[in-house]
């Protein structure tokens, strides 16, 4: 039993000292085939503006093997999911036309501009903006929506409107067309 118990410890200790070194960040990643600005953004807890600013991006376009830098001055960049907590962070609001829009439709690949699935994540609040008015991958609280991340473009949105995405048609047609606020997050 003592045995036992000695080498518990011992594992115990090992799989404790190898998660320490583990859990720190690394401030660079190599990009592999089938990544995303969203899915690395998200994976290093970053946002997609802050991967753009730091690796000169002038576009969403990456390449395989592309090394991008995933931190700012050597220390590893902190992200909040957009949350009540943020809402003493708000840089303007406005008013915009909200529409509703669904991965769902004909021609529809399900994928943002952004590179976002919104069929393999149906529960994403994500908005199409006018990247003029709002940048990609700011983080936005929509009045009767909630919190959600500026992730696609659309044709028709220009100015001061948006499409809020839901994942079935039925709740995209209960929401209409609408005036509402919406607040930008810092």
């Amino acid at each position: 039993m003592r045995r036992f118990l000695g080498t518990l410890i011992i594992v115990i200790a090992l799989l404790v000292s190898g998660a320490n070194s583990s859990l720190a960040a690394s401030s660079t990643y190599t990009v592999q085939k089938g990544d995303t600005l969203y899915k690395i953004a998200k994976s290093q807890n970053v946002s997609i503006s802050n991967l753009k600013s730091w690796n000169n991006l002038k576009s969403d376009a990456i390449n395989v093997n592309q090394k991008l830098v995933t931190t700012k001055d050597g220390k590893a960049a902190k992200t909040k999911t957009p949350s009540r907590s943020d809402s003493d962070n708000v840089v303007d609001e406005f008013y915009v036309t909200a529409s509703a829009f669904t991965a769902n439709c004909n021609g529809c690949s399900g994928i943002t501009s952004t590179g976002i699935n919104l069929k393999s994540d149906p529960d994403v609040k994500v908005i199409a903006v006018d990247p003029s008015v709002i940048k990609l991958g700011t983080k936005v609280h929509v009045e009767g929506y909630g919190y959600a991340i500026a992730g696609d473009t659309g044709g028709s949105i220009k100015g001061n409107k948006i499409d809020v995405f839901f994942s079935s048609k039925s709740d995209a047609y209960k929401w209409g067309r609408k005036k509402v606020k919406i607040k930008i997050l810092n």
